[in-house]
């Protein structure tokens, strides 16, 4: 797909509302061409299967065929990036999808066909614009590495006490990759800034605890730094740090109305910055735009260090390569081996930078 190409969508939805509004608020973009709709998953894969498409918007709870049987038979016959539009209620099923192939999701205000629908009209465009960014067999290479990870023991000595980590499209999956890599909780403190809506964080947290070998849970207002722990930012929430006393604890602060993301990976990054100075790595995975950018510089000019992941395995490279450009990266790495660097605490205060293939 070139840039001058618009993007070509099939929307799928059993409702006849939802479907013209999301049809409608695609089509006031001049970049995106809906090419056809579909009421089922049955319906929907025949058109998939014939027509060229570059995004699909998929409602899981269909007749028929539900929305994970199309994403597996899609994803083993014609690879494409899908798009999720849930209601806030399903997180599990969102993350189901996203373990299935799914790219991203976008969350409705309500599972019911309201005009409330209206209100994700420009999370929407700008998601499905990203899409010229994405690489499917990035997608599809994550997905089949899942369940033959190489576990890591903990025999080794990790440098950095604090690691915050953040992440966009494909972050998900990426996450939790990274996390079963740890045969056992290493002994740093995990925080992690996830594009997510509210609602949905805690589910993602709650599901990094039960599948990884760490302790995870959505960050609260006055939590401590602990070992073997991942605190997940709060959808439409900021993670930030604040001095107690001698210890250093977490502070949430309320998305306004000028944020593009909650929570930032720009501000978790320049907070924890200032206050863990050179125990901090700071890691950023992919992603759209360039959330993070800002946030390195400010974590190497107190002493951290940074890892971005590698275009060789990022679903989409934005964020990490806007990262790299800053020249404030001290290793960009393809993810199967950033929790191997964690570990060993690559990017020490001798270590050069270091770039493996595809990071240019």
């Amino acid at each position: 797909m070139s840039a001058q190409e618009p993007i070509r969508v099939l929307v799928i939805d059993d409702s006849a509302f939802s479907r013209r509004t999301i049809v409608r608020m695609l089509e006031k973009s001049p970049l995106i061409e809906v090419v056809a709709w579909a009421r089922d998953g049955e319906e929907a894969l025949h058109k998939a299967l014939e027509l060229p498409l570059d995004l699909i918007t998929l409602d899981l709870e269909m007749p028929r065929m539900d929305g994970f049987t199309f994403l597996r038979i899609i994803m083993s016959k014609k690879p494409t990036p899908v798009m999720v539009i849930s209601g806030r209620g399903g997180d599990q099923d969102v993350f189901k999808a996203l373990d299935l192939g799914a790219v991203d999701f976008v969350a409705k205000p309500t599972p019911r066909a309201t005009p409330e629908l209206a209100t994700i009209e420009q999370e929407l465009i700008r998601k499905v614009h990203a899409i010229r960014q994405l690489r499917i067999d990035k997608l599809r290479h994550q997905i089949s590495r899942a369940p033959s990870l190489v576990r890591l023991s903990t025999s080794a000595q990790v440098a950095s006490r604090i690691v915050a980590i953040g992440a966009s499209t494909g972050g998900p999956s990426a996450l939790m990759q990274l996390f079963s890599a740890f045969a056992e909780a290493p002994p740093c403190a995990f925080f992690v800034s996830q594009h997510m809506p509210g609602g949905f964080t805690q589910g993602f947290a709650e599901r990094l605890n039960r599948l990884t070998n760490l302790r995870a849970r959505e960050a609260r207002d006055g939590d401590e730094p602990e070992a073997g722990t991942i605190l997940v930012a709060p959808g439409e929430h900021h993670l930030e740090f604040a001095a107690k006393g001698d210890r250093v604890v977490t502070c949430l602060a309320p998305r306004t109305r000028s944020d593009k993301y909650a929570p930032a990976v720009d501000r978790m990054f320049e907070s924890a910055a200032k206050h863990f100075g050179a125990d901090l790595l700071a890691v950023v995975l992919t992603g759209m735009g360039d959330d993070g950018r800002r946030g390195v510089q400010a974590v190497k000019q107190h002493g951290g260090r940074v890892i971005a992941e590698s275009e060789e395995t990022a679903v989409i490279f934005g964020m990490p390569q806007r990262a790299i450009r800053t020249g404030f990266v001290d290793a960009v790495l393809p993810l199967s081996e950033i929790a191997p660097a964690i570990q060993s605490g690559i990017g020490g205060s001798e270590s050069k930078t270091i770039h493996r293939k595809g990071s240019a």
